[in-house]
């Protein structure tokens, strides 16, 4: 061994050093006795105390193993099986005993050389390793993780086999089941009675082994009184019962004919029944509850896929005795799933989903199904329940894990609704009615179990089954009188925070309950802004009900026009800016305040108020946002620390994100002209026009501005155009591509919807915006820099949406009213970019603006000029793109660009006919050396079907380029 490259595989070696060692083990791993040289090494107790080099010498050893091992001599058969004869030796004596993670590697090991051994190379593979378990126990468990590691390599349903491996495993299955499963089974059972009491980690181990082997050898080896008694007996001992429950649970996981499934369950469930441990009392440690949970829940599961697979057939009196076998077992269901742990409930959740399942196919309940329904409810009621150390505000591992066993209860709930709705209304009802009457005397769980009860009957309950609100007193379902018991009880001013919150929700979930019984709306919205609400101590309360309270106003507000004043003075200080200069603990998030400004603006737009009224609001709305603002700009231009700098700078972004959400409010049907509030818009867009004019933060400031200038298109009319050249003259001075990536979509939308009216603008700045880009896009980058690459690729992407907009929005006169020069300039822009430019996207694009301008001016009467392009650059363009090597047929996105040149060349045949053709078979094809029968074919194509021809081309240019 190289002492000096094995220093490296020290974890405080040094990079060198590690590199030498990884070097040394590459070289190791091709030498032909580089695997020779490590066993040497570990046979010969040189490196005993040396944990990193021994199994740097088994990877080495693995690495033969899988590679060259097959085809091994006979000479390295022997040296290989005497060496893991003298580890398995080593292994075997206290004094040269491996860390757990070593013998691990010494098991897998050995069962790597067995699949390319067994049976026909090392015939006596088991016999050797049984005759050594007289070495003691070290012995014994070497060879326990042996077979591990080869139920592992053979049998693991989990690791994906090739099929001759698959073909290997199952002929080295069937040899064991003939020659040596015997012995085996002898030997695990002298094991587990010589070691129960004096180690019993190695009978853990051994059950194990018999767990995993029992799934394919024959039951009747381990499913026998000898084997059956001691595991029981097992299961009275506290080491070792946790793992003969996962003994016994493999055992009746075994796949068989389903009655003896059935009768092997029976058995166990008789035996366990007698013995008393299927029963463990309340005090029993909560590790073994929850395994024989899990084996509880495993013998329903087998239960009823035994009972499906009989239901199947004719054998109408086993069927009956598997479902009989399966009723006998849900009281056992009942016992773990209501126990106080959560663990041990929720591992027989699956059984109880299941069995409801079970029941949903059946034509009708008996008494006893009718019975293990309601029992099953009251479980599921009460498991839902918080538990005392739960901790509302500071949610972690544990609240979470609750959350998610609470979804699992949730579903089995569902589910039993599903099977009869009327016995979960009817046992809400009775809960929410007992709990709600008498709330202040009752535990904060309770009655926070019952509201959330209430709320999940919306999603338990379809509305074709009742979950409807009705004027008409007579028709009200228990849903309607649940929710009216709960708007009128108070419980919404329980001093426990999720209670409330649990009520909000609630009200949101039925606010089609208030559309009919409006009377409790002014009670609701009292709660929804006073201190159970939006004014809560507690900032997780006040945040979700910030996002609530938006949902309840929009819901119901048609009903709330006589409050609505009223809500806005209420919410007023809460819309205050979080400015890092105020100095106090802010009410809500910036994020909170979003829903809240969208909330005010929908009140005041959805309000019966004249416009005058409703300016008036609205101004009042977005006062503190624009009286603020000039100063906040001020302050964060004349500050010196950076950190405080950049609060400003959020703090000013975040103030035209909120006007902007407060535009949200309006519609097709309430527009901001119909509500007269056209000037407090724009008065607050010539606010936030000062900030393009700042170098601090200038990206961040600039994406406020273009939201809201986003939002006022939308809102606005011509109105806006007024303000679109001086932001833009801002907006693109110094831009850099991700700027003008993100500017190039607002162009895009003031194009789409004011059109022609906004031509002689575009006109004008069109020269200077493509100047930008160019100079930007031309701009030297760092080859490795891929954020600058990327952004480049996106700005040249937007370029080419640019100008397919401006084609497609029937203003072309802002290219064609250029000068020539310029014009040609961009023209070639295009060509390129649908041509030299590796980028389906962007290509698709440019040929599809390409086919719309053949489609405007390639007539004879025609742009001046542009018919002369069209011959010597946009046709050949499309013989040139799909014969470049980065043009890849097989790829989805290019065959979309295909299309778009099939559509192209499609529409240059519309505008030239004849002429177009005769330039083909005449000029054109004969320079590219396409032969005269090609050249005829081709153009006949191109006359037929768009669809035909789209076809024809693929072949065509896959031919050309082949």
């Amino acid at each position: 061994m190289d002492e000096h490259a094995l220093l490296g595989l020290d974890p405080q070696a040094d990079r060198d050093s590690r590199q030498r060692a990884i070097q040394y083990f590459e070289q190791l791993k091709v030498s032909l006795d580089g695997w020779k040289v490590c066993a040497a090494a570990l046979t010969s107790g040189t490196y005993y105390s040396n944990d990193h080099v021994k199994f740097f010498c088994y990877q080495v050893i693995e690495n033969y193993l899988k590679t060259r091992y097959l085809t091994a001599s006979p000479v390295e058969l022997q040296e290989m099986k005497a060496s893991l004869v003298t580890i398995f030796r080593l292994q075997s004596q206290e004094s040269t005993q491996d860390k757990s993670f070593i013998r691990n590697k010494v098991a897998q090991i050995y069962s790597l050389a067995f699949i390319a051994d067994y049976p026909h190379r090392w015939a006596t593979f088991f016999t050797d390793l049984l005759q050594s378990l007289h070495l003691g126990s070290l012995a014994v468990e070497m060879y326990l993780k042996i077979l591990l590691a080869i139920d592992s390599e053979v049998v693991d349903r989990e690791i994906v086999h090739t099929q001759q491996e698959t073909e290997r495993n199952t002929m080295i299955k069937d040899t064991m089941r003939e020659h040596c499963i015997g012995q085996l089974v002898n030997s695990w059972f002298q094991i587990i009675t010589t070691y129960e009491t004096s180690n019993p980690e190695v009978t853990c181990i051994c059950q194990d082994v018999i767990g995993k082997y029992v799934s394919w050898i024959d039951i009747n080896l381990i499913a026998n009184d000898r084997f059956v008694s001691i595991l029981m007996r097992f299961l009275k001992m506290p080491l070792l019962r946790e793992s003969a429950c996962d003994c016994i649970h493999e055992i009746i996981s075994k796949g068989m004919d389903p009655m003896t499934k059935t009768k092997l369950i029976e058995s166990f469930t008789s035996i366990l029944e007698n013995t008393g441990v299927i029963h463990p009392t309340e005090d029993e440690e909560g590790d073994f509850v929850a395994k024989m949970s899990r084996l509880v829940n495993c013998m329903g599961l087998q239960l009823i896929q035994s009972w499906q697979k009989l239901s199947k057939t004719t054998e109408t009196e086993n069927t009956a005795l598997a479902l009989q076998a399966l009723e006998n077992k849900v009281s056992l269901m009942f016992r773990f799933l209501g126990d106080e742990d959560d663990d041990v409930s929720g591992a027989i959740t699956t059984f109880a989903h299941d069995y409801i399942n079970v029941l949903k196919q059946m034509t009708s309940f008996s008494q006893k199904q009718r019975q293990n329904m309601e029992g099953l409810l009251l479980v599921v009621v009460k498991k839902m329940k918080y538990d005392e150390s739960y901790n509302f505000e500071q949610e972690g591992e544990e609240e979470a894990m609750f959350q998610e066993y609470r979804k699992q209860l949730k579903v089995i709930f569902n589910n039993l609704a599903q099977l009869d709705s009327q016995l979960i209304v009817g046992a809400v009802h009775n809960l929410v009615a007992s709990t709600l009457q008498n709330w202040k005397a009752m535990e904060y769980q309770d009655v926070e179990l019952a509201v959330t009860l209430l709320y999940m009957l919306g999603e338990a309950i379809p509305s074709s089954q009742g979950q409807h609100f009705s004027g008409n007193q007579s028709k009200a379902t228990a849903l309607q009188e649940m929710m009216r018991l709960m708007v009128t009880s108070g419980v919404s001013h329980h001093a426990h925070p999720s209670i409330p919150l649990q009520c909000f929700e609630t009200i949101v979930r039925y606010d089609k309950f208030f559309h009919v019984e409006t009377q409790h709306i002014a009670e609701v919205l009292m709660a929804f802004l006073d201190e159970r609400g939006l004014h809560n101590k507690s900032p997780h309360v006040r945040s979700r009900v910030a996002y609530l309270f938006s949902r309840f106003v929009k819901g119901i507000k048609v009903h709330i026009q006589s409050y609505i004043e009223e809500i806005l003075k209420r919410i007023h200080d809460l819309l205050v800016l979080n400015t890092p200069d105020n100095g106090i603990q802010h009410s809500l998030t910036s994020d909170d305040q979003m829903f809240l400004y969208e909330t005010a603006g929908v009140l005041v737009v959805f309000s019966q108020f004249a416009p005058e009224k409703k300016q008036q609001l609205m101004r009042e709305l977005l006062a503190p946002i624009v009286n603020r603002f000039g100063g906040l700009l001020t302050k964060m231009c004349t500050e010196t620390d950076e950190r405080k700098r950049l609060g400003y700078a959020q703090c000013l972004s975040q103030a035209m994100a909120f006007a902007s959400r407060t535009s949200k409010g309006f519609s097709n049907q309430q527009t901001m002209k119909q509500c007269g509030c056209i000037e407090a818009f724009t008065e607050t867009l010539k606010v936030f026009l000062q900030a393009l004019n700042t170098p601090h933060h200038r990206q961040l400031l600039h994406i406020g501005v273009r939201q809201y200038l986003h939002r006022m298109v939308v809102c606005l009319e011509s109105e806006i155009l007024p303000y679109i050249p001086v932001a833009m003259e801002h907006l693109l001075k110094q831009a850099d591509a991700r700027e003008l990536h993100d500017f190039i979509p607002l162009m895009n939308q003031v194009v789409q919807k004011f059109k022609k009216h906004i031509a002689p603008f575009l006109q004008e700045v069109f020269m200077l915006l493509v100047s930008v880009i160019f100079q930007v896009l031309n701009s030297p980058t760092d080859a490795l820099d891929q954020v600058a690459t990327g952004d480049k690729k996106m700005l040249r992407r937007s370029y080419f949406l640019f100008l397919s907009n401006l084609v497609n929005n029937d203003v072309t006169e802002v290219l064609a009213n250029q000068e020539g020069q310029n014009l040609q300039q961009v023209l070639i822009t295009i060509i390129q970019g649908a041509v030299d430019i590796p980028d389906p996207q962007g290509q698709k694009l440019c040929f599809a603006i390409l086919r719309r301008l053949v489609e405007i001016w390639g007539g004879k009467d025609g742009l001046a000029g542009f018919g002369d392009f069209m011959y010597k650059s946009i046709i050949p363009a499309c013989f040139m793109a799909p014969t470049k090597t980065t043009f890849d047929m097989a790829d989805a996105q290019t065959i979309l660009v295909l299309g778009e040149i099939a559509q192209c060349l499609k529409a240059v045949l519309e505008k030239r006919g004849e002429d177009f053709l005769n330039y083909l078979q005449t000029e054109y094809l004969p320079t590219l050396n396409v032969t005269p029968e090609i050249i005829q074919e081709f153009c006949q194509a191109l006359k037929s079907d768009a669809k035909v021809f789209k076809k024809y081309l693929k072949m065509f240019f896959s031919q050309a380029k082949s």
